[in-house]
């Protein structure tokens, strides 16, 4: 008989993953960890995140980790049928709309064969353990972007009432442009609701907005925040994507993510799907953004405007937080968003060792 619960974290090293990794150990639970270091792949060295793998095996007492490949299918059998953990979280993922575009089969191998992978071998040797997935807001495509828009000073809004508290769970997914990585996604977050419904398993999708934190290793084609700060604190210029920079995101901690997790393990429920992000508080445009920087870091933004849209990107996009509040009262969004600068500006200027 298990002494405590044991956690199958995919994806460990990452932003979300070490997160959850690092707050399940606190909570009581065993962890163990997946992460073949795809992140270097995807991004180069700037992407690497085997500097996490250290911490992770430094402060979380008996952790496990396997550099395992989640496209190798009989590999995550045979882990899955020796671990029978209790909760699974998958937050392994090729996470940028942007570089899915250059490696299809890479991102779609990575996204949804993956997902599928272990959804099956949870079918298989633990079918009541809840399997929690980090899916994305990008499942709704551009169609956000039919939305009647209202222009402001420094970012756009909804004009419309009805999304005063922003894009809820109901909102279409079809007919819209994806990207790449949006449809593989697409693919793995309508896997993991039918694994709840056809073989009546607790699962749930995460569709997450911009997730961030201190541990976030951003890259200019991933991690919105994270590397926006970055580039401040080194001086770098950061270059700004059409709909003149005033493009709206919600950001949320990764420790707001990990606490919604714990309270959908508590009372899991059957293939529901919940838009995570840090809701219309937590919102910011690219130029709103850059005014946060410099506030935190006192240091002037060095930016360029190139007139050009990413292909699929959000004019704006914030979260409608009620029905996970409604689920789960005993959750709400911790960490406000000058909160969150000061933590990801602070975590840079340690790892970069810019003096503040």
């Amino acid at each position: 008989m298990k002494q405590q619960p044991l956690v199958l974290v995919t994806g460990s090293c990452g932003l979300i993953g070490s997160e959850v990794a690092r707050s399940f150990a606190r909570l009581g639970f065993a962890v163990s960890g997946i992460d073949s270091n795809h992140r270097a792949v995807f991004f180069g060295p700037d992407g690497d995140t085997s500097w996490v793998l250290g911490q992770l095996q430094q402060e979380i007492p008996g952790y496990r980790h396997d550099s395992l490949d989640i496209r190798d299918r009989a590999a995550v059998l045979t882990l899955m049928e020796q671990l029978r953990p209790d909760l699974i979280i998958h937050t392994a993922a090729q996470p940028s709309h942007d570089r899915a575009a250059a490696i299809p089969f890479l991102d779609f191998e990575v996204n949804a064969l993956g997902t599928l992978h272990l959804l099956e071998a949870a079918r298989q040797f633990c079918p009541d353990s809840p399997f929690i997935h980090m899916s994305t807001n990008k499942v709704y495509g551009d169609r956000p972007n039919t939305l009647a828009l209202a222009e402001h000073e420094t970012r756009w809004d909804y004009a419309d009432p009805a999304y005063e508290h922003g894009i809820a769970e109901e909102f279409s997914i079809d007919q819209s442009k994806h990207s790449i990585f949006g449809a593989s996604k697409v693919a793995a977050d309508v896997m993991v609701q039918e694994y709840g419904r056809y073989f009546n398993m607790p699962t749930c999708c995460l569709r997450g907005g911009c997730l961030t934190g201190p541990n976030h290793a951003g890259v200019e084609l991933h991690g919105f925040l994270s590397y926006l700060v970055k580039c401040n604190v080194e001086g770098r210029e950061y270059r700004v994507f059409g709909y003149k920079g005033k493009q709206v995101r919600d950001n949320i901690h990764s420790e707001d993510v990990a606490n919604f997790m714990y309270e959908f393990w508590k009372a899991p429920r059957v293939a529901e799907v919940y838009n995570l992000g840090g809701g219309k508080a937590n919102s910011c445009s690219i130029v709103e953004a850059f005014s946060m920087a410099e506030e935190v870091t006192g240091k002037k933004m060095a930016w360029r405007y190139v007139d050009e849209n990413r292909i699929g990107d959000h004019i704006c996009y914030y979260s409608d937080l009620r029905k996970m509040q409604q689920h789960y009262p005993a959750w709400s969004i911790t960490k406000s968003l000058p909160v969150i600068f000061q933590e990801i500006a602070v975590s840079w200027n340690k790892r970069l060792g810019v003096a503040v």
